[in-house]
């Protein structure tokens, strides 16, 4: 094993460059005679000491270095701002700088405030930058880490020297990290803790004494570094399995860490660190020459680098701090400074995550192919079999294994028929290896070979379908499908949904993960992994269904994403195209297409409508029309909702789903015309007299004829029994509340009960929004004889049941709110704020009437951003029109709401007239912008 090249000869007073070559361009984005000129800033700060007061050269030094400091760290930063992608050369000036702070600090301490003329062996000191300033790898606000290296343990010298720098740099804003060791101390602690070995192998001489970093070195390597590759590597990539655990687990996370998370600049730097160590190289490039990686692939690391460096660096500068988590509102101007803009329907920032996670990919690979180059040199532990596959199956004939991977044979023979470049992810599949960097690189490197011809070849197309519906894992093949770019050269019109990111807080994936996380789902569910918390759809799966249809549907569903036009309509064209070149027949074409361009229909009745009513029921009837369509479109909108991220499916949706999905087969089997009021009225009212029966019948019979038939037809049992044993006794000046969970819906069910007076929705709107409780559904009735009975389902900031111990609060706030001892109005103007993290999204405001989709009641459709007091404002400017609100739906996406309203004017009427529903929309946009300026202040 050969020494590393030696790190070029510095003098004391002048850095070393450093190891890895490619980071440090030969010019500074800033030339460096403008940031830092060395005899005019040493003389100006020699003029301001007193010779006969050494307290002034700290002032000094601090003085005039920040001067410097400040005016070059802004030249940088200026400069960057207008080369908004050269971030090697803006990591470069940084570290330069630092570099000539650094050396100016150590000189003017040791001529005037500890001078050593002779000094012993022992009162020798060097300063080696490692770590991340180590590599000359300095973002704008990255921490200085400083080794303060001695011969032997320090001198009363030694440590004055060191504690008078340390006081000027931190004088200086400097985040400094430092350690004064000997050199053997490097070597022990070196052995004991990864973290340290890893900074030391960054090391880089800065100024002092170079013979004492020259010993480091040599040392590092004979007694620490050789012969302990294997374990390095083992804990680096412990290392990295953590911090990516820690990061989300998965590259596509909506607000990446671009320094820490999965496919970020930690993985590159460990690629880096981990070639060092075990290749000797100084830099990756080395790499190329030694086979590792082709030339391509370099070129792609260098590009990953320098974008993931610029992003960085834009941070630190837009924060004034560190900052390294790319999070919502910081996406928006990193997009702006890079020179992102909008276009094709899409926004400058999702352009820029777009490219952002396409790198993070590219970063994955390139780990993937030197980690198995360890392997074949046996420094690296090989794959085990993976899920169900722990038993070794025979391969069929053209595969062979290689380091426990499944690769090719023979090239030649491979790529003699295009085909294999799919049948080889069916034989992963099948036999449970991972595929072989080497049949990786391959198959990328000739996607060209699948053509026109290819994509409509019926046995190709069966080689796909058999991947999707054939194993009982589809998803894992379709990942590294898309990672290599086969999925999108054969299907083409996937190409654009690649790493596209759907900048809003409710999609958690990028397009194309959140396509493939539909499909695991569904593959779940016919594994019967999902039968408790999924009944309906696992029964669904049980009676037998189109698995090749619904497949297509749901990989093709979210494809015409990123248009100008409404995604549904263009994906709906984009699989009348697709779905003939992948086999199907016309009906199962028309099927398709219908269930693309209808995808969103069950979820946006099933949360946006008023199930209770029958003309809900019957529109969504009419438009599924067979118990087929329903059950597949039922299918495709659990996988779609689960696919979304963790935690979005909740038993709310599940319970909304389920009953839609109920009435509505029912409809289709018995005819729309079974679906009226009246049969519900009769139903709900017997159903309280069995859940009532040892009421007294004079009690039953005031009852149930206290109410009007809308009361009976929309609420259910539990509701109804809640309610009468409100009302029973009631006096005027009462106020009743009962508060219990929703199991079945994953919500608290808050039922109120009082004389009826305007605004009453409104109110009880603000007391809850008062206590941080999110209303999802509500109804408002009146009695026959004046009292009002409403209830609310409410959840908490994560979408679970209001937690019990708070209910006393929430009756305590309604009852305030309700006697007038708290405005809500003006109570919420404090608290109905933006999080900064939330502000650059954006969502147009859309108000829409329909009088035609429930029989007695105009639905008012508010489509807007959300916050905490909006529910409160829009009722509030209801009742101030003398709008009575029978019921409320309201479904949440992220930082996107809809407010549905199910209302009638003051005569008991729907809104028909124009006049009335634009001046009432107005008012509702008045109030929305007021609240939003109000929130954003």
């Amino acid at each position: 094993m050969t020494q590393p090249h030696p790190a070029p000869v510095a003098r004391a007073s002048e850095a070393a460059g450093p190891d890895d070559t490619h980071r440090l361009p030969p010019g500074l984005i800033v030339p460096a005679e403008e940031l830092f000129d060395a005899p005019t800033v040493r003389a100006a700060i020699e003029a301001a000491i007193d010779p006969d007061d050494s307290s002034t050269v700290r002032r000094a030094a601090v003085a005039e270095l920040r001067r410097v400091q400040d005016a070059a760290r802004a030249r940088i930063a200026e400069a960057f701002a207008a080369k908004p992608l050269a971030s090697r050369e803006t990591l470069s000036a940084y570290s330069w700088l630092t570099d000539r702070l650094v050396e100016t600090i150590f000189d003017l301490i040791i001529t005037h405030l500890h001078p050593k003329p002779n000094p012993t062996k022992g009162e020798r000191l060097a300063v080696l930058a490692v770590g991340g300033y180590g590599r000359a790898e300095m973002a704008p606000f990255s921490d200085v880490d400083l080794l303060f290296l001695s011969p032997w343990k320090l001198t009363a010298w030694a440590e004055s020297v060191i504690e008078s720098m340390l006081y000027i740099l931190w004088d200086l804003r400097m985040k400094v990290g430092h350690a004064s060791r000997t050199v053997t101390d490097c070597i022990r602690l070196g052995r004991e803790d990864v973290t340290i070995r890893t900074a030391l192998l960054e090391h880089r001489f800065l100024c002092g004494e170079r013979p004492i970093a020259d010993e480091l070195e040599a040392r590092l390597w004979s007694e620490l570094f050789e012969g302990t590759e294997a374990e390095f590597i083992t804990q680096k990539l412990a290392e990295r399995t953590e911090r990516h655990q820690k990061q989300g687990g998965q590259r596509y996370v909506v607000e990446p860490n671009v320094k820490e998370g999965k496919g970020g600049l930690r993985d590159l730097q460990t690629l880096f660190w981990i070639a060092k160590y075990v290749n000797h190289v100084t830099d990756v490039a080395d790499l190329v020459q030694k086979g590792t990686y082709t030339a391509h692939e370099f070129e792609s690391f260098v590009r990953a680098e320098s974008f993931l460096l610029a992003v960085r660096c834009h941070l630190h500068l837009i924060a004034g701090r560190a900052q390294d988590q790319l999070t919502f509102d910081m996406q928006v101007e990193v997009a702006q400074r890079m020179g992102y803009q909008d276009g094709k329907g899409r926004r400058a920032v999702e352009h820029f995550m777009q490219a952002y996670f396409r790198h993070a990919t590219r970063v994955g690979e390139l780990t993937r192919i030197l980690l198995t180059a360890l392997e074949a040199d046996h420094k690296k532990q090989e794959p085990a079999l993976i899920g169900l596959f722990r038993r070794r199956k025979r391969l069929r004939p053209g595969y062979a294994l290689k380091q426990n991977r499944l690769t090719y044979a023979d090239a030649d023979a491979f790529l003699s028929d295009k085909l294999n470049l799919l049948r080889i992810f069916d034989e992963a599949l099948r036999t449970g290896y991972l595929l072989h960097p080497d049949a990786m690189r391959l198959i990328a490197a000739n996607l060209r070979l699948i053509d026109d011809e290819m994509r409509r070849n019926p046995e190709a197309v069966r080689i796909f379908f058999d991947m999707l519906l054939k194993h009982p894992n589809p998803d894992r093949a379709l990942r590294r499908m898309n990672e290599l770019g086969v999925l999108a050269a054969f299907i083409p019109e996937f190409e654009p949904i690649v790493a596209m990111m759907q900048f809003n807080m409710y999609h958690h994936y990028t397009v194309d993960e959140h396509t493939i996380q539909c499909i695991r789902h569904l593959s779940e569910i016919e594994a019967g992994e999902h039968r408790d918390d999924l009944p309906l759809s696992s029964g669904i799966v049980d009676g037998g269904i189109s698995r090749k249809l619904l497949y297509t549907a749901l990989l093709l569903h979210d494809i015409g994403k990123g248009r100008d036009e409404d995604h549904a309509v263009v994906g709906a064209r984009i699989a009348r195209k697709v779905c003939p070149r992948l086999g199907l027949s016309r009906a199962d074409t028309e099927t398709v297409e219908w269930l693309v361009r209808y995808h969103l229909l069950m979820s946006d009745m099933a949360q946006k409508r008023d199930l209770s009513d029958p003309r809900t029921v019957r529109d969504f009837a009419k438009a599924v029309r067979t118990k087929k369509r329903l059950d597949l479109l039922t299918l495709l909108t659990v996988c779609d909702i689960r696919g979304v991220g963790p935690g979005t499916w909740n038993n709310w949706k599940a319970q909304l789903l389920r009953t839609l999905h109920r009435e509505t087969a029912f409809a289709l089997e018995n005819g729309l015309e079974a679906l009226n009021r009246e049969n519900r009225g009769n139903e709900a009212k017997r159903a309280l007299r069995e859940a009532l029966s040892d009421w007294p019948a004079k009690d039953l019979r005031a009852e149930t004829a206290r109410h009007y038939p809308p009361y009976w037809q929309g609420l259910g049992i539990a509701s109804h029994t809640a309610f009468a044993h409100l009302l029973r006794n009631i006096e005027d000046n009462q106020i009743r509340i009962d508060i219990t969970d929703d199991v079945d819906r994953d919500a608290t069910r808050i039922c109120f009960a009082m004389v009826d007076h305007p605004g009453i929705f409104s109110r009880l709107a603000g007391a809850l929004a008062l206590v941080g409780a999110n209303v999802v559904d509500a109804r408002t009735y009146t009695s026959k004889d004046g009292y009002a009975t409403a209830v609310f389902w409410v959840q908490d900031g994560d979408g679970h049941p209001y937690d019990p111990y708070r209910h006393d609060r929430l009756k305590g706030m309604i009852d305030k709110t309700l006697r007038g001892e708290v405005i809500a109005r003006d109570a919420m103007e404090s608290r109905d704020k933006l999080k900064k993290r939330e502000r650059g999204f954006r969502v147009p405001t859309s108000i829409a009437f329909d009088n035609e989709g429930s029989e007695i009641y105009t639905i008012i459709e508010v489509d807007t951003r959300d916050r905490p007091g909006l529910l409160h404002d829009l009722t509030r400017v209801l009742a101030n029109s003398n709008i009575s609100i029978a019921s409320a739906v309201i479904a949440t996406y992220g930082a996107q709401v809809v407010d549905t309203f199910y209302v009638k004017d003051m005569f008991g009427l729907k809104i028909y007239t124009d006049a009335k529903q634009k001046a009432l929309e107005r008012k509702l946009r008045e109030a929305i912008d007021a609240g939003a300026k109000r929130a954003r202040a």
